[in-house]
């Protein structure tokens, strides 16, 4: 089906709701193993800086969120902050579970594997040959290089609990 048929589908022409005009999609939310091995890949590796934290130890649980972001950016007062954080597209959300980290056994299914669900997220880079060259040199494991496939454009790579992360150049070369 072309992209002209699917508008002709009930509800997907349809004018949004002015009640949604101001509706931002935030973030998404992975449950992470190790925090400190997926806090180092999604900074080191991918860029992103850590906005805010949040401890349940009643419920054993921390969040941290995380955006691709200028950390200058980021309100240093604790309300403006998460008020800030609150109105950005973008955020990851990065859920550990106290203990998983020493449970040799445990790992979160990272919806590629059969059943499969959740697929992958997504960060566009300005150049990919350079960016997946610089994963080699950081040792990423890649589920698809630049050189697999017929989709030579893009590539995957996974984070620490199998997530697989495809990147992507917003002109193709």
């Amino acid at each position: 089906m072309s992209l002209q048929d699917l508008d002709n589908l009930p509800g997907v022409t349809a004018q949004p709701d002015a009640a949604t005009h101001n509706f931002v999609f935030n973030h998404t939310m992975l449950r992470v193993k190790d925090v400190a091995k997926s806090l180092d890949f999604y900074t080191r590796v991918l860029g992103f800086s850590l906005v805010e934290k949040r401890d349940f130890p009643e419920a054993e649980f921390s969040l941290y969120f995380l955006a691709l972001v200028d950390k200058a950016q980021i309100p240093a007062d604790a309300a403006k902050r998460t008020e800030w954080m609150k109105s950005i597209p973008g955020i990851l959300e990065l859920t550990h579970n106290h203990g998983t980290e020493n449970d040799a056994d445990f790992a979160y299914h990272n919806g590629n594997t059969d059943p499969r669900g959740f697929g992958h997220i997504c960060v566009s880079v300005p150049d990919i040959r350079a960016a997946c060259e610089r994963f080699e040199q950081l040792g990423v494991t890649f589920q698809k290089r630049l050189s697999d496939g017929r989709m030579k454009h893009l590539a995957f790579i996974k984070d620490p609990d199998d997530y697989w992360v495809e990147i992507i150049q917003p002109t193709e070369f």
